[in-house]
């Protein structure tokens, strides 16, 4: 193997790691769209996200439409997104998907990323047919070997990926100096699977859970080994999430469990918490509406084929209900710990 390796390790992974969307130009809908992506609107995105106070930033992911951008939108927005991480702070962890159909085509935007000076990649597999453990172990391998300077998040969607990583992979996982992290998602939480899976990963890097697990999983097994969550939350502004990421490391153990009660609340309507594989049909387009009604950012509509006027109206009503109670608990925190530990949003 080179000697190149990435600039971060998985003892560095400390914090929220946000899940922005990726912001469309009007009509970026239709099927005959081209050019797509608001550039403008996604250098200012980066910009308010790290200024707010999030700790590292992956893109293109799911709901970041890495399935829908064509190759020439998905590089300018990748670009865009780690030149302005990289103006901001040039030691500001970035990570940019690389999910495609296979192996060599992984390597080729992974290559590019590395080129344009990205921290790491957001890296689900291939899933046009379901990959057996020694399949997924070898896929893990080519590809870390092939661009060894850059740090991998690897995405665990249960849904997106037909089923979960196996724990022989994660014994696999924990040998490459390139992965730094797992976002644990896909309706996954905290819970025997997780545990165990953590048996073998311990520091080696965090297994990240969403923000709403967060508490659990600090208070069960601490800051040392999962000292990071992912938050697609924090498109909708981060203060809520950075508030409790600042009471668990200030060791304020009831307002971690406050915070994570309102945010639960706040969740409840959101199918998501009720039915993730009905939710992963609807996800991008209900992200982005959830994200849009917030107001914190401007991310346009979904692209085809996964557009919003074919989302059941309940799941449209459900989902705003959840942007009218995430707007409440964001003013009920800073009410009740003040500016020190709310962030507002701060628009640039």
């Amino acid at each position: 193997m080179s000697s190149k390796l990435p600039k971060v390790t998985g003892r560095d992974m400390r914090g929220v790691m946000a899940y922005p969307p990726t912001p469309a130009l009007p009509g970026a809908d239709r099927v005959d769209a081209e050019n797509t992506v608001n550039l403008a609107e996604s250098e200012r995105m980066i910009r308010s996200l790290i200024r707010d106070g999030v700790d590292a930033i992956a893109t293109n992911g799911t709901l970041g439409e890495m399935g829908t951008l064509t190759l020439e939108e998905w590089k300018a927005y990748a670009t865009c997104v780690v030149e302005t991480a990289r103006s901001e702070d040039p030691d500001f962890p970035i990570f940019v998907g690389a999910t495609t159909l296979n192996t060599r085509d992984t390597i080729a935007r992974m290559r590019f990323l590395a080129d344009i000076g990205a921290t790491g990649t957001l890296l689900g597999r291939p899933m046009w047919g379901d990959m057996v453990a020694p399949i997924m172990e070898r896929f893990y391998r080519h590809v870390a070997e092939a661009v060894p300077e850059l740090a991998i998040v690897v995405y665990d969607n249960t849904a997106a990926f037909g089923g979960v990583i196996p724990r022989s992979v994660y014994r696999t996982l924990v040998e490459l100096p390139q992965v730094v992290a797992v976002k644990y998602a896909g309706g996954a939480s905290v819970g025997f699977r997780y545990h165990n899976d953590m048996a073998h990963t311990r520091t080696s890097f965090p297994l990240m859970p969403i923000e709403t697990d967060w508490f659990p999983a600090w208070e069960m097994y601490g800051e040392e080994l999962v000292g990071m969550a992912w938050s697609s939350t924090t498109a909708m502004g981060p203060a809520p999430v950075l508030a409790l990421r600042d009471a668990l490391r200030e060791g304020r153990t009831e307002d971690a469990r406050w915070l994570t009660e309102r945010l639960r609340w706040a969740h409840e309507p959101f199918i998501v918490g009720q039915d993730f594989f009905e939710f992963a049909k609807y996800n991008i387009p209900l992200e982005k509406i959830r994200v849009n009604a917030a107001g914190y950012m401007d991310v346009g509509k979904s692209r085809v084929p996964y557009t919003e006027d074919l989302v059941p109206e309940v799941h449209h009503r459900t989902t705003m209900e959840h942007v009218e109670r995430y707007k409440q608990i964001t003013a009920e925190i800073e009410a009740k710990l003040g500016s020190s530990s709310s962030r507002n949003a701060e628009r640039v």
